[in-house]
């Protein structure tokens, strides 16, 4: 017999689940609890020094709603497991989500407490998909907000995404690649992103490639007779030596030398981009770039702009792939509606905002003044920013947006964000969001009704 495979797929996805997701669902249909629930995924609080996140994953989430389902061989591994009955395992084998889901677009800012999605669909059904919805978008709203700041903070440089090899497996460093292309990011080393995104795939070499060569130059004169307009890496041995053989390279070559930049991986970096910009200019070759790398950041990447570092792209790996100073965020995805009724968890520091809801944003001309979170059907003066992405299982044309949409869509929205948030650093004010009247009655109300009698 086959293993069962360890890469999730369509065809495995249902069990890339918490097992108690299971129980509550066998024990929501033994009890009856089948009616029309209302979930709310989203954000309970900004991470230090993030004025805002950017939405993100809701493709993948989209094609999870609508392929899933329950293989045989799921259905047969359940079973083994003694916990759950024939019938709710035949219920599982039927089950297809035929739901509706209501999103913020990907790429659109969002902050604190606004639903990122909601899920409208029989109570089983919106309790299953909890752990797969919060796994894709928790991950990659993270990334995407990291990825925006420090493309923010190259003010216009190219900002290169290579963190694959050090990302937290192979889905991280596929959705990775994607979520930095939402923020900004020109180009990925991922070629297997670059396939199945289109993400236009860049790279340069290795300080191996250089070192199985007898000397530098020579590894300069292979690279290039391979590889023309390549960019070079120049501190294997010595950055500025190194850069001296690129000018070498030059007039080996006269005028067919059409190499497009040297690479500075270590040191400190503005110092060396400025020599290194020295020595290229004054050999004429002013249109060769200087491109950096090496555990960059915003905050790095942010001093060498202020530097006026003659820097024309950045590379950045680890620090952005992982979101190093941020790792995680304090996503949840709750129960806010069910039967008609809405539904709150009173819990301190973890209480929820009942009903289904709506995110107004309020702008003044081009510019976002503040956010309103109301009840869904309360029509607030201002853009609405969930919209309706799936019916009955399906998607609607605003939830089949292409790739480069998305990424039109985040710069524009990025664009209309006062610029006091595009700070690396915490920003003061910090953005506004209000709840409405409506939503604030109805919050008094449950507190009111859900306090324990004694």
């Amino acid at each position: 017999m086959t293993a069962p495979s360890a890469w999730v797929n369509d065809t495995n996805a249902a069990l890339l689940t918490d097992l108690y997701e299971l129980t509550m669902l066998q024990a929501y249909l033994e009890k009856g609890l089948d009616q029309q629930a209302v979930f709310d995924l989203f954000v309970r609080r900004l991470p230090a020094n993030r004025n805002y996140l950017i939405a993100c994953g809701l493709d993948d989430v989209l094609r999870y709603l609508e392929t899933l389902h329950f293989t045989a061989e799921a259905l047969e591994y359940l079973a083994s497991l003694g916990q759950f009955s024939k019938k709710f395992l035949d219920w599982l084998g039927a089950l297809r989500f035929g739901g509706d889901v209501y999103a913020v677009a990907e790429g659109t800012p969002i902050f604190a407490d606004e639903p990122i999605l909601e899920v409208v669909a029989p109570l089983p059904q919106a309790q299953l998909v909890e752990t797969f919805l919060l796994n894709q978008i928790n991950f990659q709203t993270m990334i995407a907000s990291k990825a925006a700041r420090v493309v923010t903070a190259a003010a216009g440089r190219d900002v290169v995404e290579f963190g694959l090899r050090r990302l937290h497996g192979t889905d991280a460093g596929m959705k990775a690649a994607r979520a930095c292309f939402v923020a900004g990011a020109t180009s990925t080393s991922n070629v297997l992103a670059g396939q199945v995104y289109g993400i236009p795939v860049t790279g340069t070499m290795a300080h191996s490639y250089i070192e199985a060569h007898d000397s530098e130059l020579d590894a300069f004169r292979a690279f290039a007779s391979v590889f023309p307009q390549a960019i070079l890496l120049v501190d294997t041995y010595d950055t500025l030596g190194g850069v001296g053989n690129v000018v070498r390279l030059a007039e080996e070559l006269g005028d067919d030398f059409q190499i497009r930049g040297v690479r500075l991986d270590s040191g400190d970096l503005a110092a060396l981009a400025r020599e290194s910009r020295r020595i290229l200019d004054q050999a004429g070759l002013h249109d060769v770039e200087v491109f950096a790398s090496g555990s960059l950041d915003e905050y790095a990447v942010a001093d060498l702009v202020a530097k006026a570092a003659p820097i024309t792209g950045f590379g950045v790996g680890t620090r952005m792939g992982v979101s190093a100073d941020a790792p995680c965020l304090d996503t949840a995805y709750k129960l806010v509606g069910y039967a008609g009724q809405a539904r709150m968890k009173l819990s301190a520091e973890k209480s929820n905002l009942p009903g289904q809801k709506q995110v107004w944003r309020i702008e003044s001309g081009s510019q976002a003044s503040h956010d309103i979170i109301g009840l869904h059907d309360e029509g607030i003066d201002g853009r609405p920013l969930l919209v309706k992405v799936m019916q009955g299982g399906r998607r609607l044309p605003p939830g089949c947006v292409t790739l480069p949409q998305i990424c039109d869509h985040a710069q524009s929205e990025m664009a209309k964000l006062p610029k006091r948030l595009l700070s690396v650093d915490s920003a003061q004010p910090s953005y506004c969001v209000e709840l409405s009247l409506g939503l604030q009655v109805e919050i008094d109300r449950l507190r009111r009704d859900l306090q324990p009698i004694g």
